[in-house]
């Protein structure tokens, strides 16, 4: 699930924009009057979408961006004029007056490029250098030697404890490593 905060200093506008994802079959996470609020929602879910005004209570959106995490897009609703002389990076606009049609589209469209990003990140973390390899293999090794285990076994149980754990598969053989050569 991609999380979506909708940002404006009138709670009416938030709502009315959150209402038009809803009815779109968008699931809007959170709506928010001030930036401060936005940033605590970001660190917690670490990627998302944020939909907002030019200025929001407490800083104006170019402050918010700043400030966001990389794996978060956000998309400025406001007048063409306040941003005639272009976007920073990583920020999208929709001019005022907001057609649902655009904003519907162009959430969509973050929401599939949050996605493409992810499944990247993904494959990329598949590839393991042969340094990572073996120290995984001697922690299999040392599980099968004193837990009398098979090899499929430790593999299991190192990728059982890395969900629960929430560590990597290589952080959990290196904790292995480090517990039971003491």
């Amino acid at each position: 699930m991609s999380n979506i905060i909708v940002a404006f200093p009138k709670r009416e506008n938030a709502v009315g924009i959150r209402n038009a994802l809803v009815r779109s079959g968008m699931e809007v996470s959170a709506v928010c009057l001030t930036g401060a609020k936005v940033l605590q929602y970001a660190d917690t879910w670490g990627e998302g979408i944020v939909i907002c005004g030019y200025r929001l209570q407490d800083m104006q959106y170019t402050q918010l961006r700043e400030m966001l995490p990389e794996s978060f897009s956000l998309l400025l609703i406001s007048s063409p004029e306040k941003w005639a002389d272009g976007l920073p990076d990583g920020v999208i606009g929709l001019p005022m007056p907001l057609k649902v049609y655009d904003l519907v589209n162009t959430v969509e469209m973050l929401l599939q490029s949050m996605e493409q990003r992810k499944r990247r990140r993904r494959e990329k973390g598949r590839v393991r250098n042969s340094r990572e390899k073996e120290q995984i293999d001697q922690a299999k090794a040392l599980l099968m030697e004193r837990n009398h285990m098979s090899e499929e076994e430790a593999h299991r149980y190192l990728q059982k404890t890395s969900m629960e754990t929430g560590r990597n598969m290589l952080e959990t053989a290196q904790m292995v490593l480090t517990i039971m050569n003491e």
